[in-house]
């Protein structure tokens, strides 16, 4: 039996309503980031808190939320790649740190007043030929990626002529407190800064912000808990969340016990359902492998996914909030969805989720200050 369209609205209806009431929508509080980063520094007292910014602000909108960081006093910034940084630049103008971890391209002008971390020994040549001071020098302590290792440390000879602002390093397991590799580094990098007397040092990422003195320093570096995802994974989340994304309803089906769903056929309703499809897709960010996982949240109900995640499609099945309409929003992402759980579900990390989001949601930055609805 061919499944019933029971609600669907016309074209002309849809343009009438307006093109954007049929994208789904990114809340993002920029009060809650900043509050994130005030609990953050407020846990380290040896020095000031960076944020990191990269990505378009963890997918969230760089700009936005450097600007909300720096007005809650945030005044070192760091970026993956020089793009970000001269784009980061022109949102906060000349004042705060903007520190570039990928180093700077070859022939890029240094004149925006930004600063480079030098991962390698041609950086620290390039830096010395220039007669660049100012710079962060990257030490590898264990990451075995980006960063000078011990031997070019040593074969780098005398770095002072550099004025490094900072040195850092990287932890690799800091979101497992008990992996010896946290300790080695500690070790590695203490003996590291013996080296380097009169130097700042930059060593907590997020997670390492929660491992305990011995892993302060003058500047800490947290990303992904900026944004609310839990830095401490198996225990309870010190971060507040700062999103919210939800979607709109394009169409509601009758179907019959037996029909099945979307591509490959790959759900078969086990009773008369209403199936909804909502705007949004792996296109947008939201990762296939959620396919007949994932779980959205409808006038505060629980509604699972069914099928396949399709380009630019999902399908939910609603039968159980016979309330559901067309034009409704379903939450995909919020505090009773949160990106580690989505990730939980989808096989991968809060990071991906974040940073995956699309480029066609209609993005709404919540001021500081400001109550729902009065979003800049």
């Amino acid at each position: 039996m061919a499944a019933a369209i029971t609600e669907r609205e016309a074209p002309a209806a849809a343009l009438r309503r307006g093109a954007a009431d049929f994208a789904g929508e990114l809340l993002v509080d920029l009060g809650a980031i900043a509050a994130n980063w005030r609990d953050l520094a407020a846990r380290h007292p040896s020095g000031p808190v960076a944020g990191v910014v990269k990505a378009d602000g963890y997918g969230l909108g760089a700009a936005p939320v450097a600007r909300a960081l720096a007005a809650a006093g945030c005044r070192h910034f760091f970026v993956a790649q020089f793009s970000e940084a001269l784009a980061l630049r022109e949102a906060l103008g000349h004042g705060p740190m903007v520190a570039v971890l990928g180093g700077f391209p070859p022939g890029a002008d240094a004149g925006a007043g930004l600063t480079p971390v030098l991962n390698a020994p041609e950086d620290v040549a390039a830096a010395r030929a220039a007669d660049l001071r100012g710079a962060i020098l990257h030490a590898d302590t264990g990451m075995e990626r980006l960063g000078l290792t011990a031997a070019e440390l040593r074969a780098a000879g005398d770095l002072s002529g550099l004025g490094l602002r900072y040195v850092m390093t990287h932890l690799a397991c800091a979101d497992e407190p008990a992996h010896p590799l946290n300790a080695a580094q500690a070790t590695r990098f203490a003996a590291l800064r013996a080296a380097l007397p009169g130097v700042p040092g930059s060593f907590a990422n997020s997670a390492g912000m929660f491992l305990g003195p011995d892993f302060a320093s003058d500047l800490a570096r947290p990303g992904c808990a900026l944004y609310g995802i839990n830095p401490t994974p198996g225990r309870p989340n010190p971060m507040r969340q700062v999103l919210r994304l939800a979607v709109p309803i394009l169409q509601i089906r009758d179907v019959a016990p037996g029909t099945t769903v979307g591509y490959g056929a790959s759900w078969t309703a086990p009773r008369q359902s209403r199936i909804a499809t909502i705007a949004a897709g792996y296109a947008d960010g939201y990762l296939r492998s959620l396919s007949s996982r994932g779980i959205g949240i409808l006038a505060g109900r629980p509604v699972p996914l069914v099928g396949r995640v399709s380009m630019d499609l999902i399908t939910l099945d609603v039968t159980d909030v016979p309330e559901a309409r067309v034009g409704d929003r379903v939450e995909m992402i919020g505090p009773e969805q949160t990106p580690d759980a989505v990730a939980a579900l989808a096989g991968t990390i809060g990071y991906e989720i974040l940073t995956s989001l699309g480029a066609r949601y209609r993005r709404r930055h919540l001021e500081p200050g400001r109550p729902p609805g009065m979003a800049a």
